[in-house]
């Protein structure tokens, strides 16, 4: 009975191609998409000797961008780490009027070219805007200054995480919170025991991406940033700089220190995310 359900199952036609077919599609798709352009990139960062290479990756106006980027990213990402888990919350656990509303505009910053995304917030942030003449009194300058870099990558980044933990919130069952709740647990042990790791992973998948399309931002946040050497300028914009100068092999040799940089920090929050499943996963 076995071996023949085993025969249906092999024989049973798919609607895809083959494992073998569909695994050359998807190689030759990846290496024409994005192994090959990462290889020139590679490639033409070869045409600078060691010390050339380390002397223009290392100039203080650069290290001031790397960290400008780096930290502004980081910094945008973790606020919507905790504002997108809120965000997600609100929209799977309540019904309100304008729920609708609230949830098409969460896509808002996908659809919106970046170019119109960072002249809307300069006009909102600056000295005169909407809200930045509120702020501009008590010393609170968001405009021109690394604080609207972080404003910039925050709204580009929060559809992320609400789109990623929002299908896992609206599967978790809120009788795991009931049995909690009944056993004397109170809110935050809740939360922290019952809510917490089963969207833990899809937290920090959220914050994957978030953190990654962050880096590469270059359309919202170059018009506020306002782009001060040595204060405002993200990495992004010296990989410009150097193709308008027509330095090919200097603007790859910065999107080589952008890309090992990135990968090392992704796989990092891949196996942190993988380690907290397998930890969860193996507890009882």
């Amino acid at each position: 009975m076995g071996f023949n359900q085993g025969n249906i199952l092999r024989n049973k036609p798919h609607v895809l191609p083959g494992f073998r077919l569909s695994l050359g599609f998807t190689l030759f798709y990846l290496c024409l998409i994005v192994l090959i352009p990462l290889s020139a990139v590679f490639l033409r960062t070869t045409e600078l000797t060691l010390s050339e290479f380390w002397a223009v990756v290392t100039t203080p106006r650069l290290l001031a961008s790397y960290r400008l980027t780096f930290g502004a990213s980081l910094i945008a990402a973790l606020i919507n780490l905790v504002f997108g888990f809120l965000t997600a919350w609100v929209l799977v656990r309540y019904q309100f009027v304008g729920k609708k509303i609230l949830d098409a505009l969460v896509d808002l910053p996908f659809a919106l070219p970046t170019a119109v995304a960072g002249i809307s917030l300069t006009a909102i942030y600056a000295s005169n805007g909407w809200i930045g003449q509120w702020l501009e009194p008590h010393g609170i300058k968001v405009a021109f200054t690394p604080l609207g870099v972080v404003v910039a990558l925050t709204f580009i980044g929060l559809p992320f995480v609400v789109r990623t933990v929002q299908p896992v919130l609206e599967d978790f069952s809120a009788e795991a919170e009931e049995a909690a709740a009944s056993l004397g647990a109170n809110r935050w042990q809740t939360f922290y025991k019952v809510i917490l790791p089963a969207v833990w992973p899809a937290l920090l998948t959220g914050f994957s991406l978030a953190f990654a399309r962050a880096i590469g931002e270059y359309g919202s946040v170059i018009f506020i940033a306002g782009n001060m050497p040595m204060v405002s300028e993200i990495t992004p914009l010296m990989i410009i700089t150097k193709l308008e100068q027509y330095d090919y092999a200097g603007a790859t040799a910065i999107a080589v220190v952008m890309l090992v940089i990135s990968f090392i920090l992704l796989l990092t929050i891949n196996l942190l995310q993988w380690w907290s499943a397998h930890r969860h996963g193996s507890q009882p």
